[in-house]
């Protein structure tokens, strides 16, 4: 078992191990120490019930927005980019994204609600680019919502370290935004304003809903509501 997977799953059996110990000491000082209940009860619980509560997953944004050519002839500093910045991100989301919960090794859950799309089925998608407070190499890392061609949902599940440039991120120090691009099926600078044909592009609406799930957790679709979320009204 390599070092980081060693230190995954000890990550994953603290909670149990913690669970133990308080049962432990808390049958060995009552039976021999009854004065010292309540306070050692209160000592030995709290640290259980944080853990506990620890999130498996949070919401990192949820944005739904109409984007036209001339949105993306005229977005800086670079073209076809939706920013999602500020007020749009949820403020509550960590600053440490591997510790004292590891999303950084967990996986991302991308919902991507197509409601208007220009009629002739051209492949498009929307590469979504994390923005670090801090990094490294190439200083940010991207991945997608997969290729789609007509209205509808479209969702999957990405693991956080298999998608483009995720080591240039040092997730210690957290993310300060988003850039959502839209693309054709080329990729990599396939940037959709630069298509001659771009009206099989633009016009378009929808709605995209990243979700960060914890190392080892299994992602619940309770939390994505059934409109956006205004995290700046929340």
């Amino acid at each position: 078992m390599c070092t980081s997977n060693l230190a995954n799953f000890i990550d994953q059996l603290l909670p149990f191990i913690s669970i133990l110990l308080s049962i432990f000491l808390t049958h060995y000082f009552f039976k021999y120490h009854p004065m010292k209940r309540l306070s050692l009860l209160a000592v030995l619980i709290l640290p259980t019930l944080l853990l506990a509560q620890q999130p498996n997953q949070f919401l990192l944004f949820d944005t739904e927005f109409t984007y036209t050519k001339e949105n993306a002839d005229n977005s800086t500093p670079s073209k076809s980019h939706y920013y999602v910045k500020g007020d749009m991100l949820n403020a509550q989301r960590p600053t440490d994204w591997t510790s004292p919960v590891d999303y950084r090794n967990g996986t991302v859950h991308i919902r991507l609600e197509v409601m208007e799309k220009p009629e002739g089925g051209f492949p498009t998608q929307w590469t979504l680019c994390y923005i670090p407070n801090k990094g490294q190499g190439n200083g940010y890392g991207c991945t997608n919502t997969g290729l789609y061609t007509k209205e509808g949902v479209y969702e999957l599940d990405v693991s956080m370290t298999s998608f483009w440039e995720n080591e240039s991120i040092i997730w210690s120090e957290g993310i300060k935004q988003m850039d959502l691009v839209i693309k054709d099926d080329s990729g990599g600078q396939g940037h959709a304003h630069k298509r001659a044909d771009h009206e099989h592009f633009f016009p378009t609406k929808v709605r995209i809903t990243m979700v960060q799930v914890a190392a080892g957790a299994t992602y619940d679709a309770t939390i994505v509501p059934d409109r956006p979320v205004d995290f700046q009204n929340r």
